[in-house]
């Protein structure tokens, strides 16, 4: 197959490299410590940053299947890798015996294992001219796995996972043709990986609105998983509470996967259990739930200070405020 010709000029992965060209990489840090704080957050640099991320990906996956065509780079291998060895260190690292049910400290010892290897980790990924960057990205991978102290999992770790790819975006290890793959590859591995350390520590879920939350953990895969399914020709959201259709076609689409793990985690009627997204099945079109989904995003978890006290500042996203 002949390679498609690139336009003359820069291409946005060369604007990448040169827009972090001369930063001053940082370990990033809170900066969202009391409530009237959340108006800087909103106005940042990074709010932009992580917002077009999200909305960018999610354009992308529209109407695709897990088993569409797509490019694997180099740089999204590094990350299977990278994923594979947190994997492998669930398996080294079993529960321990303890007179708790939940939250198995075990965990702690996983996470200390991250904890100590996630700069050399994320420097393997990164370009030769971008290894001064691995300190500042690396935080993002470390808050992404859940709370060592609390041992929970909620949004906030997820979206720093989200943040972590983004950042690898802004420095040029990760490029606009690798978009699905950041999807339909990366990130439904290291929900793989989440729901293994979930189920293995038997975590719990962070700052969790029970049964009326979306769900106990996530929600990105979600708003992507039903883009995937936008203007599909037989599938509607009544269709995902059907045990049937998502033992089916769970390999094809991400919210499914989700859907699945919850059926598997959860007893009693899906109306009890998973409120919200029981309420989500009448609304009559994918493309109206992913509107939703969406908005539902922003005002539940970028928008509510419980989330975003959490989340750290460096020079990829800046607290700084988006200049006009």
């Amino acid at each position: 197959m002949a390679e498609t010709e690139q336009p003359s000029g820069s291409s946005p992965e060369d604007e990448a490299s040169d827009a972090t060209a001369g930063i001053a990489f940082m370990i990033p840090k809170k900066e969202i410590s009391t409530v009237p704080d959340m108006g800087k957050w909103k106005r940042s640099q990074a709010y932009a940053d992580y917002m077009g991320f999200i909305l960018t990906l999610n354009e992308s996956v529209k109407g695709k299947k897990f088993t569409c065509e797509y490019k694997v780079s180099q740089t999204v291998e590094k990350l299977l890798d990278l994923l594979a060895t947190l994997d492998q260190w669930i398996n080294e690292t079993p529960p321990i015996d303890q007179p708790s049910r939940f939250g198995n400290k075990a965990f702690r010892t996983w996470f200390s294992k991250l904890d100590q290897e996630a700069d050399v980790l994320v420097a393997a990924i990164l370009p030769a001219d971008k290894a001064a960057a691995a300190s500042e990205i690396a935080v993002y991978l470390k808050e992404s796995v859940g709370n060592p102290t609390r041992i929970d999992y909620g949004t906030g770790h997820e979206a720093a996972f989200a943040a972590f790819l983004c950042c690898l975006c802004k420095v040029g290890a990760l490029r606009v043709d690798d978009q699905l793959a950041i999807v339909f590859k990366v990130f439904d591995r290291y929900l793989s990986v989440m729901r293994k350390l979930q189920k293995t520590y038997r975590m719990e879920p962070a700052g969790s609105q029970g049964v009326w939350g979306l769900d106990d953990f996530q929600f990105l895969p979600f708003i992507w998983g039903s883009s995937q399914f936008v203007d599909h020709p037989t599938l509607e959201p009544r269709h995902f509470i059907n045990e049937r259709v998502v033992n089916e076609h769970h390999q094809e689409y991400m919210f499914l996967e989700c859907i699945k793990f919850i059926n598997e985690m959860k007893t009693g009627p899906f109306a009890e259990h998973s409120n919200q997204l029981w309420n989500i099945s009448a609304v009559p079109s994918w493309s109206k739930v992913n509107q939703g989904l969406i908005k539902m995003y922003k005002a539940e978890c970028l928008e509510k200070f419980p989330v975003i006290q959490h989340f750290r500042f460096g020079s990829l996203l800046s607290i700084q405020p988006v200049t006009p």
